[in-house]
């Protein structure tokens, strides 16, 4: 069987075929009279201990909304099966396409997007709304456990650097207006896709305002707009140098190109970034210090970039020499703001690095006013699902009219035991505390509030967030 280009296109944008090979078989291995399965998705531990929830409004924005069940796609599924080597339960995705016009029979729960909740916890789940589609709903855990970890493992990293640097602002500066630009994305072509780029810097938006992806703030205007549909820029940039253009006439050169930056930004954009590392990054900082005049004349700030070297060491000795040309004030907290230079520093940069160099500028009396940060592969790219042991799973079904606990508690990996029954997120009214609670049992004592939502019911989306509301949220969690 030779399967043509349209039909593989087909194939590319079903949901039947967003899934896992062995998923195709699993219909036949519930047993009989199974009515609901219940699925749940957490964080069972790892680096982080809180996770920012993020990238499900994206998800089911981009896979589930409406129709997405077609004849196409079941025809093909069932011939595309057969030659792979799985059954394929095409009654029962007849039944979805005749029954339910090709929406899915899902209902998705899940706590609100920009929440930092700790790990261990129930962030999203799953069960069926007709009890002939009970098999749906585990079906879709490679694409949607997907689709929630690799956003929220940005989000959270790209949290945890900004707590990072608020704590030496706190520390250092008179103002923390500015923390929204300090870690700047860097990754758009350190990703190993377009979709990862767009995934992943949107969820980076999250935190910070300061981006290079373009492809990261279109995704997040796209499937975080506005109430009316539309959507302002939510990520910035400035004008920025590379090696090439700085390098291009040679070290002797060097001092002509930057003047150029000057000629060519100077007085139109607040803020002019310039790679200065082409030869040596501390003979240009004392050419950025004989431009002095030019750069005070022009209005604008110019940011140094260091690109090698010791990120701690390199840093420092450039304020060093910076501040000898440029001066600095001193503010109330008593720590040194350079005029009218800053550095950022994007290379080799991570938790450790940031907070290494922040410390060694604190322990020198520079303010962190000083420093942005620019961050690419490690933003993006070194998280994985094991970062913090993100899994999807089964942990109730309805088999004969009757729920019953499905749990997994392996005796060689107590991390990996899951939890039974149906259950949702709640936080303590009186100590902010939060559970995953049984909500099949008791009644829940009215200390704790339910923190999950209705967000997708029969192939519709019930709740819908914008950007600006995710960090809001995100931003009330201190």
């Amino acid at each position: 069987m030779r399967f043509n280009q349209n039909q593989i296109a087909i194939a590319l944008d079903s949901i039947i075929f967003n899934t896992d090979s062995y998923k195709l078989s699993h219909f036949e291995q519930y047993p009989d009279n199974t009515e609901n399965v219940w699925d749940y998705i957490s964080s069972r531990g790892g680096q982080y201990e809180k996770t920012t929830f993020f990238g499900l409004q994206m998800f089911i924005k981009q896979y589930l909304l409406g129709t997405v069940v077609t004849r196409e796609a079941i025809e093909i599924a069932a011939l595309f099966a057969k030659e792979h080597g799985e059954p394929f339960y095409r009654e029962g995705w007849e039944y979805i396409l005749e029954k339910h016009n090709g929406k899915l029979p899902i209902k998705i729960r899940a706590v609100r997007e920009g929440s930092h909740i700790p790990y261990k916890n129930v962030l999203v789940s799953l069960e069926v709304t007709d009890r002939r589609c009970w098999w749906v709903s585990s079906y879709l855990e490679p694409a949607i456990l997907r689709g929630v970890w690799y956003p929220t493992a940005v989000a959270t990293r790209s949290r945890y650097i900004k707590d990072i640097i608020r704590r030496y602002l706190l520390n250092t500066s008179d103002d923390l207006s500015g923390l929204d630009f300090k870690l700047h994305d860097f990754g758009s072509r350190g990703v190993s896709s377009k979709e990862s780029n767009g995934i992943g810097s949107s969820a980076h938006m999250v935190n910070f305002k300061g981006s290079d992806s373009i492809l990261g703030i279109l995704h997040a205007m796209k499937f975080y707009p506005e109430k009316d549909g539309c959507s302002p820029v939510i990520g910035y940039s400035i004008p920025a140098s590379e090696h090439s253009t700085m390098t291009i006439l040679g070290a002797e050169g060097e001092l002509g190109q930057m003047r150029r930056m000057l000629t060519k930004f100077g007085g139109k954009y607040a803020l002019i970034a310039c790679v200065s590392d082409g030869y040596d990054i501390y003979e240009a900082c004392h050419k950025w210090g004989s431009l002095k005049d030019e750069i005070i004349a022009s209005g604008s700030t110019v940011v140094v970039r260091p690109d090698s070297g010791d990120p701690v060491d390199v840093t420092v000795k450039c304020f060093q020499i910076l501040e000898k040309y440029f001066g600095h004030t001193v503010n109330s907290k008593g720590f040194k703001v350079l005029n009218n230079v800053r550095v950022i520093y994007g290379d080799g940069i991570n938790e450790l690095t940031i907070n290494s160099i922040l410390l060694k500028m604190e322990w020198c009396r520079y303010s962190a006013d000083n420093i942005a940060f620019g961050m690419g592969g490690e933003l993006l790219q070194t998280s994985n699902r094991d970062t913090n042991k993100w899994a999807m799973k089964c942990s109730a079904a309805q088999i004969d009219g009757d729920w019953r606990d499905v749990f997994k508690d392996p005796i060689t990996d107590k991390g990996k035991a899951s939890f039974k029954g149906r259950m949702s997120l709640f936080r303590s009214r009186l100590t902010g505390e939060y559970k995953t609670l049984r909500i099949d049992q008791e009644p829940i004592d009215s200390e704790w509030v339910d923190q999950m939502v209705d967000v997708f019911e029969n192939g519709e989306l019930l709740v819908e967030y914008s950007m600006q509301e995710v960090r809001d949220w995100a931003d009330s969690y201190q």
